[in-house]
C-alpha cells in the first residue's frame, strides 16, 4: 500500500529539496539509457568479443527478461517474469530481482501477480527499473500499472495501483517502459482514462514524490492517442526551465516542464505511437525516430532532426513542420531507440540493419545487414564499439567508422531446443562489464573485476529564487466516507524549484473551474485555513476541485469521494436532462466513477433508471470502470445485471471485486471468474436469456496463509437468493485487496448491458 505521509518523510523530503550541497551517494548505470541519456558509456577496456558459455562470460542468471538491468553500488536490479511453482497459469508472475552485480548471486526478489489486465504472458517484463541517485531507491512500473518503490535492501517504500487509482489502460502487448527520476520526483508514462478533464483516454505523465508516493503533478501534453507509448523522459534545460522530451501515443514529440508538468510544446511526428527514446543533440536540436505511418507520406518510419525553441513560451506551442532540419527515410524503428555518439547517430532498423547517420546533415553513411529483423532491443555504445542485441537471438559487436561497420564478434544465443533466444532489451555497461538480458537469462561478460561498493560526489548547488508560484501536493486525492485528506502547499520559484512549505496565510475554497463541463463540488467539509478536507460517514460519491490562494498567487487540486462499504446506487435520483445521439433521455454516471462518463449512460429501462454502456464508439465496446478504493478488502459487491441481444448474440456484463472479474458471458452462457485470463479463469454453465434481469453477488475470501477463494452467485431477479454460491474458485495467492468496479463487453458495439441496484457491503 502507499505509505501515509508522516513527519519523518516530510522532513527528509524538505532536506533533499532545499539542501544547497546535497551529496549523491549512488553512482552507476541508474537508468536503461545510461548516464548520458543517449545509450552511450564513457568507459574504456570493454570486451571486443563474446559468445555464450565462452571464457569471457562471467556468469548467467536464469530469468525471462525483456528490460535492461540497472546497477548502483554493486547491486543490479532487473525486471522479468517466471513460473514460480507447478501451475503454468497461476504461478506465472513478474519479478523484480536484486543481484550481486559481480557474481550474479541473488540478494532479494519481489514478485507481482498480474490482475485484471489484458497483457499476454509473453509480453510480461517489458520494461526497466530506475534507481534514484540520492537514496538508492529503485522504482518500477509493472505491466499492469502497479508502481512500486523499494529501498536498496528490498524494503517496501510505497505502492500505487494506477489501474485502480487513475484508470490506467492496459494493452495485450504490455507496452510498459521505465520510470524516470528527476530531483524529488519519479515520473511514470502511461495512457489513462480518469475522471473529469482527464476522463478521455490520453497519453499522460504522472509525477509522484519519490519518498512519499504522493502525486505532485500530472500532464497531458498531446492529443487523442491511437496507440500507447513507453518512451522515457529525456531531461534538459529550456530558457532556464528544467524540461523533458518524450514521444507519445498520439504520434507527437512533446516538451514538458519537469518540475510542474506544464506542457511546453509538441510536434506531430507520426500517425502512430512514438516509442523510441528522443535524443537531445546540443542545446537546440532533437533527433527522433518512429516506425508508424508518416503524416505527410504513405511510407512508414522516419528519423528526423528538429530545431527546437530556445525560449520558454508562456503557453504550449504546436511546432510547425518547418522546424525539421533534416529527415532520413531509411529508418523504421518501432520500439528500438537510437544512440548518439558525438555527431553520429546509430540505429537498428526493423529489417535487421545497423545504420549510421551524420547527425548534422542526416545523410546515411552506411547500412549493415546484421539480422533478419529487430523488435524493441536497442544498441549501446562504449569504448568505440556498438553492442547490438537482435530479436531472433544474436548479439553483434561492431566497430564503426564513417565508411563501414567492422564486425568484431557475432554470437548466436540458442535455447536448449536449438531455437534462437529472443533479445528484447538494451545491454548495460558498467566497470568493464556488459550485461545482456534475454528471454533465456541475464548474461554478464567482460572484465573480471569487482564493482566498487560506493562512491560519492557533490551535487550541483541549486540557485533558488523567491516564491513566485504555488504547488499543492497531492495534485489529486481520493477519500472514502469517514476519511480526510491533508495537503502540503509548496512555494516554488519561477523555475519550479521548491523554496519552502507554506502553512500560514493560506485561503482555501471549493472551486469550480470556469471551463468545467460538469459544475460539481466534492461532498466533504473543507477547513478554509488548513485545507484539510473531511468526508463524513454519510458523504455521497462525488468529485470536485479545491483552490488555495496566497499573496496574489493560487493553485488548485482536485479529488473525489469514492465508494466504500455501505455504498448503494439505484440511479433513481438522477434527472435525465440530456439527449443521447440516438434520441434517448439520458444523463452521465457519477463523476467519481473513473473513466465512466464517456462510456456509460444513465437511462430509463423497464420502468426504472439504470446504467447502460454506450455503443456510439466501437473503441469502447469493452470497458472496466472503478468507483472504489484499491485498499478495499473483504466486501460483498452485488448488482442487478442484464444483457441485450437475442439467441445469436448477447453481451457480457460483470462486476470487479478485489481485482477479480466476475461476469455473466451471454454468448457462452457461463458465469465466469477471472483475473488476467491467462492467470485465473474458471466458469460454470449458466443459461442467460437476453433482456432478462439477474441478480449477482460476489465476494473474495482471504486466508491467513495467503490463499483464498473467489465466489459468486447469480439468479433470476425476483426469485429467492440461492443459499450456496454458484461458483467458488480456490486460488493459491489471493489478491488481498482491490477496488470495486463494473464491466461491459459488447462485441462490435452491437448489444448493450445494463446494471442497477449496485451495493457494497462488509462481508459477515
Amino acid at each position: 500500500m502507499k505509505m501515509p505521509m508522516n513527519f519523518r518523510t516530510l522532513a527528509l523530503g524538505t532536506v533533499l529539496a532545499l539542501s544547497s550541497s546535497a551529496i549523491a551517494d549512488v553512482t552507476g548505470w541508474l537508468n536503461w539509457r545510461g548516464p548520458n541519456q543517449n545509450g552511450t558509456s564513457d568507459e574504456s577496456n570493454l570486451p571486443d568479443t563474446w559468445a555464450p558459455g565462452s571464457d569471457s562470460q562471467l556468469w548467467k542468471y536464469d530469468l525471462n527478461g525483456a528490460g535492461a538491468p540497472v546497477i548502483a553500488n554493486g547491486k543490479l536490479f532487473i525486471f522479468g517474469y517466471g513460473q514460480f511453482g507447478d501451475d503454468p497459469a497461476e504461478d506465472v508472475q513478474e519479478t523484480l530481482l536484486c543481484l550481486d552485480a559481480n557474481t550474479g548471486k541473488k540478494i532479494w526478489e519481489k514478485r507481482f501477480p498480474d490482475y485484471i489486465s489484458d497483457v499476454v504472458y509473453n509480453r510480461y517484463g517489458v520494461g526497466s527499473p530506475v534507481i534514484d541517485s540520492e537514496t538508492g531507491n529503485v522504482y518500477l512500473q509493472t505491466s499492469n500499472g502497479r508502481c512500486v518503490a523499494f529501498t536498496p535492501e528490498g524494503e517496501a517504500v510505497w505502492e500505487i495501483s494506477l489501474i485502480e487509482k487513475l484508470a490506467r489502460l492496459t494493452f495485450p502487448n504490455g507496452r510498459t517502459g521505465s520510470p524516470a527520476v528527476f530531483e524529488n520526483l519519479v515520473i511514470f508514462h502511461c495512457v489513462t482514462a480518469n475522471w473529469g478533464t482527464t476522463g478521455p483516454a490520453r497519453d499522460r505523465f504522472y509525477a509522484f514524490d519519490k519518498l512519499s508516493g504522493e502525486l505532485v503533478w500530472y500532464s497531458t501534453p498531446g492529443v487523442r492517442p491511437v496507440d500507447s507509448s513507453f518512451s522515457m523522459p529525456v531531461f534538459g534545460l529550456l530558457g532556464g526551465q528544467a524540461v523533458f522530451y518524450a514521444g507519445t501515443g498520439c504520434g507527437n514529440v512533446v516538451c514538458v516542464n519537469a518540475r510542474t508538468g506544464k506542457p511546453v510544446w509538441r510536434f506531430q511526428l507520426s500517425q502512430g505511437g512514438v516509442n523510441s527514446q528522443i535524443l537531445l543533440h546540443g542545446t537546440d536540436k532533437l533527433i527522433a525516430l518512429h516506425g508508424k505511418e508518416n503524416i505527410d507520406a504513405t511510407s512508414k518510419g522516419r528519423l528526423v532532426c528538429l530545431k527546437i525553441p530556445t525560449e520558454y513560451p508562456k503557453e504550449q506551442l504546436v511546432l510547425d513542420p518547418k522546424v525539421e532540419i533534416w529527415r532520413n527515410n531509411d529508418h523504421i524503428g518501432f520500439t528500438s531507440s537510437p544512440i548518439l555518439v558525438k555527431d553520429r547517430v546509430y540505429t537498428t532498423n526493423f529489417t535487421g540493419e545497423l545504420i549510421a547517420v551524420d547527425a548534422e546533415s542526416g545523410k546515411t553513411l552506411w547500412q549493415d545487414k546484421q539480422a533478419p529483423d529487430q523488435i524493441h532491443a536497442s544498441p549501446i555504445y562504449g569504448d568505440g564499439k556498438i553492442y547490438a542485441p537482435w530479436f531472433e537471438g544474436s548479439f553483434v559487436i561492431t566497430k564503426p567508422s564513417d565508411k563501414e561497420a567492422e564486425i568484431l564478434s557475432h554470437a548466436e544465443i540458442k535455447s536448449s531446443d536449438g531455437s534462437g533466444v529472443k533479445c528484447l532489451a538494451a545491454p548495460t555497461i558498467l566497470n568493464g562489464k556488459v550485461y545482456l538480458s534475454t528471454r533465456d537469462g541475464l548474461y554478464c561478460f567482460g572484465l573480471n573485476n569487482n564493482l566498487s561498493a560506493k562512491t560519492s560526489h557533490e551535487a550541483a548547488k541549486p540557485n533558488v529564487g523567491p516564491i513566485s508560484q504555488l504547488q499543492i501536493v497531492p495534485a489529486e486525492f481520493a477519500i472514502a466516507p469517514g476519511q480526510k485528506q491533508e495537503f502540503q502547499v509548496w512555494g516554488l520559484d519561477k523555475t519550479g524549484i521548491r523554496v519552502s512549505i507554506i502553512t500560514d496565510g493560506l485561503n482555501w475554497q471549493k472551486f469550480i473551474p470556469p471551463t468545467a463541463k460538469v459544475k460539481a463540488k466534492v461532498d466533504a467539509t473543507l477547513d478554509t485555513k488548513t485545507g484539510t478536507v473531511s468526508a463524513d460517514d454519510n458523504a455521497i460519491i462525488s468529485a470536485g476541485a479545491l483552490k488555495v490562494s496566497y499573496k496574489g498567487m493560487s493553485a488548485t487540486t482536485r479529488g473525489r469521494v469514492h465508494a466504500g462499504s455501505g455504498y448503494s446506487e439505484n440511479f433513481e435520483a438522477v434527472p435525465l436532462k440530456m439527449e443521447s445521439p440516438a434520441g434517448e433521455k439520458v444523463n452521465f454516471p457519477p463523476l467519481a466513477w473513473l473513466g465512466a462518463r464517456i462510456k456509460w449512460y444513465i437511462l430509463e429501462k423497464d420502468d426504472s433508471k439504470v446504467i447502460a454502456n454506450r455503443l456510439d464508439n466501437v473503441l469502447f465496446q469493452r470497458t472496466m470502470n472503478f468507483f472504489g478504493d484499491p485498499e478495499m478488502n473483504n466486501y460483498v459487491l452485488s448488482a442487478d445485471v442484464m444483457t441485450d441481444g437475442n439467441r445469436r448474440i448477447k453481451s457480457t456484463v460483470g462486476l470487479v471485486n478485489q481485482r477479480y472479474l466476475i461476469t455473466l458471458a451471454g454468448n457462452q452462457n457461463i458465469l465466469e471468474i477471472s483475473s488476467n485470463h491467462e492467470r485465473v479463469k474458471s466458469s460454470v454453465k449458466f443459461p442467460i436469456k437476453a433482456n432478462t434481469w439477474y441478480s449477482m453477488k460476489t465476494h473474495v475470501q482471504s486466508n491467513a496463509d495467503g490463499s483464498g477463494k473467489v465466489r459468486a452467485k447469480a439468479w433470476p431477479r425476483g426469485e429467492d437468493e440461492p443459499t450456496e454460491w454458484t461458483i467458488e474458485v480456490p486460488v493459491k495467492r489471493v489478491h488481498p485487496k482491490g477496488s470495486a468496479g463494473v464491466f461491459a463487453f459488447s462485441p462490435q458495439a452491437q448489444k448493450r448491458v445494463f446494471l442497477d441496484n449496485i451495493r457494497i457491503d462488509t462481508a459477515k
